[in-house]
């Protein structure tokens, strides 16, 4: 259904679907305003400084990126998921003063929902006045209609926009590369129909998904081990089929503020973010990402905006609203279960809420400048929130998700992968630069009596027993999602991003070493873990880590005897290792002691002995 009119110099248009999808599934698509301007033929934008009297919550100067650029300065979008969003855009130049759209998305009661798109426009001339019936009146319907249409057929059956597909262009020979490159992943082990998926992807995939290509989000959609895909976009790298980049994410915005194509050497934790206009460093667990791209040699992706600040450009922001002073607003979003933030880009501090199956179903938040309220208020998933800006000035209201997304890699998960080590030894931060790997689960291991194997059997022979036993301990620790960061002598450093799993490595390796086949020497590893907070950094030419919580670890493993493990009281006490230790597939023992460690004479430390229960 469309609609049109003109009064006074000004022109509206209003346009309705009927979708099969709700709200939910088609907000993804629509509220993709990035997809949805390069999908209706709008040009796209770069991104200008602001002017002096143009600053403020949010807004932007852009241009199209024409050989006669057009100019405006866009307010911020507003947006309350996964029912509306609309934004206000005063043009500099060109045939346009002004122009307001909104979209509003209402579920039916019978199922599905109706859309509908509504724009005014303010011609500046008279070329703006003949042109706008004809783009507005003519043109933009039947792109908008093609889109809907598609983004409706894909959201009604609950997909992704991911799977949305468009014209691709290989460069000249890719496929003969294409097959090169297969047989290379086949031989060195990858698995034949993942192999098959990712060149369809590479070459069906739209421009905007292999820009930024997720490995957890495939191997979502593929109902395959997340870990399996990952080291599958490693691989592929390697032999060239892929480009990694890092990217730094904002901390509030959670935009990538910058991207590095190559390595982490070329990367600075000092970051500006034009979106929130602040200056911030990556030094966060979550502040750096791995995404990927295909190769240039196979398909050029451009990485094109056409949109810079629509709602899913920001997935995590439930609401987003410009409220002028003295205004209020009643409105009513769909949220995740979860914990929340409400804060303005103005106003300092902030206020949490817990959305959860049972809670309020209404709050009032004022702005008033004052503290916000410290308790956390427990809503339910569908609150209405009543706003009032009680301050003299404008604010950017922003209600948003806590948890970041478990579909992006972070640098300080990558680094912890034996495959990446493997694969990527080159990679290293800049000297000086560091970042926090969050809480990191830290191994130290040594063979018991290495001085005197060497003494009774010989240096060569007990060399080759040292050199095996790195072999299960590397097989092991891999197996776990682990990584080798460094041997010294016989002992090796190994992080892991939770305590049971380095505890179920140490228990296969320890096992696998005392009973060797073919009537071998046994061999007694000792070891240690503990877990904590740490940082990463470059270390002789190598990423390392380092920290009071890495010191902690590397103190404990003096303690162990040999075919068991000192753990911390922090380790012990997590859930999943208490499920290890009272497994009654594989008894352990735990046994309590205090102790004092070098250098933190000021505190006694709890640790625990554990080792396989005795036989009877």
């Amino acid at each position: 259904m469309q609609e049109n009119s003109s009064q006074n110099g000004r022109f509206y248009y209003r346009w309705e679907w009927q979708l099969q999808s709700d709200p939910e599934a088609f907000w993804p698509f629509f509220a993709d305003t990035n997809r949805v301007n390069r999908d209706t033929g709008i040009f796209p934008v770069d991104e200008l400084p602001l002017q002096g009297d143009e600053l403020g919550d949010g807004r932007r100067r852009l241009k199209f990126r024409l050989p006669l650029p057009i100019t405006w300065v866009e307010d911020p979008f507003e947006w309350v998921a996964p029912y509306t969003y609309g934004v206000l855009r005063q043009y500099e130049n060109g045939p346009l003063r002004a122009m307001r759209v909104l979209a509003q998305m209402t579920p039916n009661p019978e199922g599905g929902s109706t859309l509908v798109y509504e724009t005014w426009l303010e011609p500046r001339n008279v070329i703006g006045r003949l042109a706008a019936p004809i783009a507005l009146g003519l043109i933009a319907p039947r792109r908008f209609n093609k889109a809907v249409q598609l983004y409706d057929k894909v959201a009604a059956i609950a997909a992704p926009p991911e799977l949305l597909q468009r014209p691709y262009r290989l460069v000249p020979g890719a496929e003969g590369r294409l097959n090169a490159m297969a047989d290379q992943l086949l031989a060195q082990g990858a698995p034949e129909t993942l192999v098959a998926r990712l060149l369809q992807e590479i070459k069906q995939a739209d421009d905007l998904v292999l820009a930024h290509l997720r490995p957890y989000a495939l191997a979502d959609r593929w109902g395959v081990p997340r870990r399996t895909v990952l080291e599958l976009a490693l691989m592929a790298t390697r032999v060239g089929l892929l480009d990694f980049q890092w990217e730094v994410l904002c901390p509030m915005c959670r935009g990538a503020s910058d991207r590095v194509h190559n390595h982490l050497s070329e990367m600075s934790t000092n970051v500006h973010c034009p979106t929130c206009n602040i200056d911030f460093k990556a030094d966060t667990e979550h502040s750096i990402e791995l995404t990927f791209a295909p190769n240039p040699s196979i398909r050029p992706v451009e990485r094109v905006e056409f949109c810079v600040a629509g709602p899913q450009q920001t997935p995590h922001v439930a609401v987003q609203l410009l409220l002028a002073p003295g205004e209020k607003r009643s409105i009513r979003p769909r949220l995740n279960l979860g914990r929340y933030r409400a804060r303005t880009a103005l106003l300092s501090g902030s206020q949490q809420f817990l959305v959860a199956e049972q809670g309020a179903a209404q709050t009032d938040i004022s702005l008033n400048g004052q503290r916000w309220a410290a308790e956390i208020e427990t809503l339910v998933a569908q609150a209405t929130i009543e706003l009032h800006n009680q301050t003299d000035d404008e604010q950017l209201f922003v209600l948003e998700e806590l948890a970041w997304s478990d579909q992006a890699i972070t640098a300080a998960e990558v680094i912890s992968l034996q495959r990446f080590r493997d694969l990527f030894a080159q990679e290293t931060l800049q000297p000086g630069e560091q970042f926090s790997v969050g809480s990191l689960t830290v191994l130290f291991t040594d063979l018991r009596d290495s001085t005197r194997l060497y003494r009774e059997i010989g240096d060569a022979p007990a060399f080759g027993l040292v050199r095996n036993h790195f072999d299960v301990l590397r097989e092991a620790i891999d197996t776990e999602e682990g990584a080798i960061v460094k041997t010294i002598g016989d002992a090796v450093m190994a992080v892991f991003r939770r305590p049971v799993s380095a505890m179920r490595a140490m228990a296969k390796s320890q096992q696998i070493l005392a009973n060797p086949p073919n009537g071998e020497r046994p061999l007694q590893l000792k070891a240690a873990i503990h877990a904590g907070h740490s940082i990463a950094v470059t270390l002789n030419e190598r990423l390392d880590y380092f920290g009071t919580n890495i010191n902690i670890a590397a103190r404990l493993e003096k303690f162990s005897q040999g075919n068991d493990m000192i753990i911390s009281d922090f380790v012990y006490h997590d859930p999943e290792v208490q499920e290890f230790i009272t497994d009654p597939a594989l008894p352990m023992q735990a046994t309590a002691f205090e102790t004092q460690l070098k250098g933190f004479d000021d505190e006694c430390f709890n640790l625990w002995r554990v080792a396989p229960q005795p036989s009877h």
